[in-house]
């Protein structure tokens, strides 16, 4: 099963300036990354590639981690994806849950296609 990885996950194996990972939740969730990434089971989808470059200050940040990701191929998105993200995020709204829209895209994405969603937000 293909496994769709949250930029808060990315950021804390990839990032720059990543804490150490600390606890048992943040160890299972890296290990799972790796083995995804053994595995070739991760998807990406681009605004997730936005998020994680887009969190950097430096040029030679961006390059090592625009490098790293270059594995990885983007998923191709459809209206019904971003329809189904707006359809969800109406959903938690009407239940007084707050998301922002890329979160409930990811959502969208992974239940659509029946993968996997690794994060910890």
């Amino acid at each position: 099963m293909r496994v769709l990885v949250d930029t808060c996950v990315w950021t804390l194996c990839l990032g720059q300036k990543a804490k150490p990972i600390t606890n048992e939740a943040q160890r299972r969730l890296a290990d799972a990354l790796t083995d995804a990434i053994r595995d070739g089971r991760v998807a990406m989808i681009g605004p997730i590639r936005q998020e994680i470059l887009s969190g950097v200050k430096d040029d030679a940040e961006f390059e090592r981690l625009k490098t790293a990701l270059d594995a990885f191929q983007d998923e191709p998105l459809t209206r019904a994806d971003y329809e189904e993200a707006a359809r969800l995020l109406m959903v938690c709204r009407a239940r007084g849950v707050e998301s922002g829209p890329v979160d409930m895209l990811l959502c969208a994405v992974a239940a659509q296609r029946h993968w996997e969603l690794l994060t910890f937000d």
